[in-house]
């Protein structure tokens, strides 16, 4: 009988694979994105998933007998990062950032490296996107010159892994993944292919040697890292930057964090040093003074830490009513403005309404839903609002105002800030010294504007 050919078609975008052509990619969404993988690709394919699998095979143990391992963190001397890794950066770990371009990557990254090598460990770092010399021009404005950082401008990774058997490093900074490629996958750097079989290699030599391997990832337009999704399953920990390049802060969250919560965040500033810990991050995303309209202050949590962040909102009549949030959610806003319309009477159909969270903060919790609301009441009646007040809660569906988790972390922070007056859904344990407002129906904000 003649041989079945095998094909396979895959999304340039996200790594999906189909036995047949697709106008759109049925996992990202991207169109025209599938290309047909040789045979020679299939191959490399086949070969690092037959790899994968036996570097899991593993006879099964009673979950009684397993003896838990201790693991080890090392200081990376920067109380952000070792914040968002959960202590310090774990032996062997495989570290995936990435970040829109002008972010701060490899700014922080080579920072981390000298803090690195200044304890005596030697660590690599390997760049395919610039020269020796403008790493070492870099390294000299940020104060980043150790006698144990070296240097390795190649986009080969046999050179690498050569590189690696001269000498005992314990530290590995890749610049990026999408520059290196390997002989044994037959197709351009940056490929699909190309990533996976890279990534694997680097896994592989993370988990044998112990070595922290710290990876650079470019991104997509939609904000996810450019590469197969298999890339942030190999890796034990998925960090993102967020913010604006040409603005001085910077968000380091984690996404995925084998040996940690993903719930903590990472603040940064930009200074003529590099990206350096933010140390006053209080005060970094809201402003004093007199008080204007269209603007409530609330304190959001990211992760142990309380943050407290202005809400910014205007109201304009307009003749093609637009909706617009930066920081917050689209659609909780369209809920918020219904629920004003049915509640309050406040018909907002002929405005146009944007909110604002100051500072590049993205609010992903429900319990700044109070001071979205007071904003925008705030903007519509032309009414300023206290600098002196902070509203906390969520509001739901039929216009009660929720209690919420943290509300003593939050009110501590408060009181640190200086604040008097706490709009709060329900009695805290502790008033920190704050005048308490208790408001249970969205009808009573009013009563503060």
């Amino acid at each position: 009988m003649a041989k079945i050919k095998t094909t396979i078609f895959e999304c340039q975008h996200c790594g999906n694979q189909q036995s047949r052509w697709l106008g759109r990619c049925p996992d990202c969404g991207a169109f025209d994105s599938f290309v047909e993988l040789k045979p020679a690709q299939i191959k490399a394919l086949k070969e690092i998933e037959g790899e994968l699998a036996r570097t899991s095979s593993a006879s099964a143990k009673a979950i009684s007998e397993i003896q838990i391992e201790q693991i080890s963190r090392i200081d990376t001397k920067d109380s952000e990062l070792n914040l968002v890794l959960g202590g310090g950066v774990v032996e062997g770990s495989l570290v995936l950032i990435g970040g829109s371009p002008g972010i701060g990557k490899s700014t922080l990254l080579l920072k981390i490296a000298a803090n690195l090598a200044s304890g005596g460990r030697a660590v690599l770092y390997v760049s395919g996107e610039e020269s020796a010399s403008q790493i070492k021009m870099r390294a000299q404005r940020l104060g980043a010159i150790s006698e144990q950082l070296f240097l390795l401008t190649e986009i080969d990774l046999s050179a690498v892994l050569e590189e690696v058997e001269r000498r005992d490093y314990k530290f590995i900074v890749i610049d990026s993944i999408q520059t290196l490629f390997s002989d044994k996958a037959p197709s351009a750097p940056g490929s699909i292919t190309q990533v996976r079989e890279i990534t694997f290699e680097l896994m592989r030599l993370a988990k044998a040697r112990g070595i922290s391997i710290f990876i650079i990832g470019h991104i997509t337009k939609e904000g996810s890292i450019a590469g197969p999704r298999i890339l942030e399953h190999m890796v034990d920990v998925v960090l993102y930057f967020e913010g604006d390049a040409s603005k001085q802060l910077r968000i380091l969250r984690g996404f995925k964090n084998r040996f940690g919560a993903t719930s903590e965040v990472g603040i940064f500033e930009m200074g003529p040093h590099g990206l350096v810990s933010a140390k006053d991050v209080a005060s970094k995303f809201f402003t004093r003074g007199k008080a204007v309209s269209g603007s409530a202050i609330t304190i959001t949590m990211e992760g142990t830490r309380a943050l407290v962040v202005e809400i910014q909102a205007l109201v304009c009549e307009s003749g093609y009513p637009k909706r617009s949030a930066t920081g917050f959610d689209k659609n909780r806003l369209d809920m918020l403005l219904a629920l004003l319309d049915r509640k309050l009477e406040i018909g907002l159909g002929g405005y146009d309404v944007f909110v604002n969270v100051s500072g590049g903060v993205k609010i992903t919790e429900t319990a700044c839903d109070l001071a979205v609301v007071a904003a925008i009441v705030s903007s519509f009646k032309n009414r300023p609002i206290s600098k002196e007040s902070v509203f906390i809660g969520e509001v739901s569906l039929n216009g009660e105002i929720r209690e919420i988790f943290n509300l003593d972390a939050r009110l501590k922070e408060a009181a640190m800030q200086k604040f008097k007056n706490a709009i709060v859904p329900m009695k805290p344990q502790n008033a920190q010294g704050l005048k308490i407002f208790h408001a249970t129906e969205i009808t009573q904000i009013l009563d503060w504007m």
